[in-house]
């Protein structure tokens, strides 16, 4: 007999981020680390028979926004809503030719370049790293964006309010709170390592800047709809595949106190569940996350080291919540059967769901060459199997 729904989407993420047990493991899809490519989403509406635009969300990862029908289909139980960039800012693609080849271009904010070559339009990379040769007195003169600059929040609280009073979604913000990461694109990841290393002072100047930039946002952002949001997203990457991206003593001595002000500032301001992102074997940094007050962890990057879901349960499982590691995103997703996406699905689950403290999604996004046979058995079989009782 067919199992059913006792809580509204609202109801049932809430519930899950509060570690007590929903009717079902809520879904996700449609963030900026929980969405799915261009070309996925193309092929996956032609296979379900759905005639929707292609509307890019995000440019840089070249992900497609899903329309509602996409999103019952699959019972997804958030709704996104995101703060723009400001009036002043002229953004945009531009269209250059550079070593033989047509690009995108698009400038940030912080001026950093980010290019996808127009015969190979699968991502942006960055190819212009502003303040590779900077000093610490290009630190102090650098035109940094100004994070409380109204305009960025013009109509945010009646979108936000409008989903909050005319639908049973969970409200969710888009990505923010991108204190370490925004370091290493205006300095070039490799000079970024070596100023971590041999320049600490100077990491610290890049780092404060990159605070206060996302305190003022922060400000005004929720006294818009610090009220309204239910999950609050932030993250910077901190592991790579095997392992931490650099020694950890580093990030507790130079990074953690900004992500602890930030998260305890956002937490005295808000009752939103505050979501951490950070890709790869974060194992190490996950006591540290909790430390800085922070409620959930994605993406769950369950083929990394000393990723497995059931351990991560084990040892974490009361003092934060999973949202993520649904898949094999690296092996299975893309390159096994619907069969194997399913039995993955299934094993991960069983793993993480029991007790609450679980929102199923993929691990981060899914890619261009995922088969739409596979990201239907990926949200098929979370919804069959994730009902509790």
């Amino acid at each position: 007999m067919p199992k059913k729904e006792t809580m509204t989407p609202r109801e049932r993420v809430n519930k899950a981020l509060n570690h007590q047990v929903p009717d079902r493991v809520p879904i996700d899809l449609g963030g900026n680390q929980t969405g799915i490519h261009k070309n996925a989403y193309r092929s996956l509406i032609k296979h379900l028979a759905i005639s929707d635009e292609i509307r890019i969300m995000d440019a840089v990862q070249q992900l497609a926004a899903p329309c509602e029908q996409v999103l019952q289909r699959f019972h997804v139980d958030t709704r996104y809503v995101a703060a723009g960039a400001p009036s002043s800012w002229k953004g945009g693609i531009v269209k250059t030719q550079r070593d033989g080849r047509n690009w995108d271009d698009l400038t940030d904010e912080f001026g950093v370049r980010w290019s996808m070559p127009e015969d190979a339009p699968n991502y942006m990379d960055i190819t212009l790293h502003p303040m590779a040769n900077a000093t610490l007195a290009d630190v102090r003169d650098y035109p940094w964006p100004k994070g409380d600059d109204p305009s960025r929040f013009a109509g945010l609280r009646e979108r936000a309010l409008a989903l909050k009073t005319e639908t049973p979604y969970a409200v969710v913000s888009g990505i923010s709170g991108v204190v370490y990461e925004i370091c290493w694109y205006l300095r070039g990841l490799e000079q970024w390592f070596c100023d971590l290393m041999g320049d600490p002072g100077f990491c610290e100047a890049m780092l404060d800047q990159t605070l206060k930039f996302w305190l003022d946002w922060f400000r005004l952002f929720l006294d818009e709809v610090g009220d309204v949001v239910d999950v609050i997203m932030i993250g910077d990457d901190l592991a790579g595949q095997n392992g931490p991206l650099f020694n950890p003593a580093i990030y507790r001595r130079l990074v953690k106190p900004r992500h602890k002000r930030l998260v305890q500032y956002i937490r005295s301001r808000s009752p939103a569940k505050i979501w951490y992102h950070t890709c790869g074997a974060c194992m190490d940094f996950i006591p540290d996350l909790i430390d800085n007050g922070v409620h959930v962890l994605n993406p769950v990057q369950v083929s990394a080291r000393n990723m497995a879901p059931a351990e991560l349960k084990r040892r974490f499982g009361n003092q934060v919540a999973f949202w993520g590691g649904g898949v094999d995103a690296q092996h299975i997703l893309p390159r096994g059967t619907p069969q194997e996406v399913a039995a993955n699905v299934r094993h991960n689950l069983k793993a993480l769901m029991p007790g609450g403290g679980c929102v199923f999604n993929n691990v981060h996004n899914i890619q261009g060459e995922v088969p739409p046979e596979n990201v239907v058995a990926l949200f098929d079989t979370a919804y069959e199997c994730g009902f509790y009782g």
